[in-house]
């Protein structure tokens, strides 16, 4: 199915490894050219060849967008790159305490944190990509959001809480820019089999005392301790589809969505 983005420019946060890299490469397919963006310049790059290589445009971003200087530097590489961006991915985020910390040990500056990288990384990014996306008259905004953000689970609560707040500004921002051609949507991953998350189940074996197994903790964790419909984890691509469907301009119509690939994980009408 041709999704009609050869030519489009996008740029994708947290683009090196994992998600990030799978929506970049996925997009690349479809003939977009992609600002490929990461803190590890030597990652960063090696996403960037492999963007090439479907035969599209890359460009190389680098910086920690919590910070505001890195991150109008991170955009104006973009911009300068391609003369403007079309599809702005917002994909950069983490769990900055893999530890699951009790809330008390839960610094205010770490809850802030939590939000700065989260939620505020993708403001800063669209300032600098909106006004080109209105003078145009179209755009593309991705937020890519967690099932923690609306399917509380008592772990992760500052992370939780954060992208909570991703899919309050992604229905928010919807209603202000659809006027100006530019619709902006959310994309809930389930739990996805990244480096992050890799580190997630480490964590998790040594709390709960599981075995070196991975098919029978990935059993495990999606059958009995966070039990979804799919017994399995998500896999970056399943994620990257989604993504690129909604960046395509066949979704005009769809805007302030949130699209839910979590294997089911949803466990109320609404969600």
């Amino acid at each position: 199915m041709d999704l009609d983005l050869r030519g489009k420019r996008a740029l994708v946060t947290g683009s090196s490894s994992g998600i990030g890299a799978a929506i970049a490469l996925e997009l690349a397919a479809e003939g977009v050219d992609v600002a490929v963006h990461g803190r590890d310049r030597a990652r960063t790059e090696a996403t960037a060849r492999a963007v090439e290589a479907k035969g599209v445009r890359a460009v190389v971003t680098t910086g920690d967008l919590a910070k505001d200087d890195d991150a109008d530097a991170v955009a104006k590489a973009a911009l300068d790159a391609f003369g403007g961006i079309d599809i702005l991915v917002n994909n950069s985020g983490a769990v900055l305490r893999m530890d699951n910390p009790d809330p008390l040990d839960l610094r205010p500056d770490e809850w802030q944190a939590a939000y700065s990288v989260n939620l505020t990384a993708g403001i800063r990014m669209l300032r600098h990509v909106l006004p080109g996306m209105r003078e145009r008259r179209w755009g593309r905004v991705i937020n890519i959001s967690s099932t923690g953000g609306s399917q509380p689970t008592g772990f992760h609560i500052d992370y939780g809480a954060s992208k909570a707040a991703v899919d309050s500004v992604t229905v928010n921002l919807s209603k202000r820019l659809a006027r100006d051609g530019i619709t902006v949507n959310a994309v809930i991953p389930g739990t996805i089999l990244t480096p992050a998350v890799e580190r997630w189940l480490e964590t998790l074996k040594g709390q709960l005392g599981w075995g070196d197994d991975f098919a029978e903790n990935e059993r495990v964790y999606t059958t009995e301790l966070l039990p979804q419909p799919v017994p399995r984890l998500g896999r970056p691509r399943e994620i990257a589809v989604a993504v690129t469907l909604l960046a395509s301009p066949l979704s005009g119509y769809t805007t302030g969505a949130s699209l839910r690939v979590d294997g089911g994980t949803a466990n109320h009408i609404g969600a």
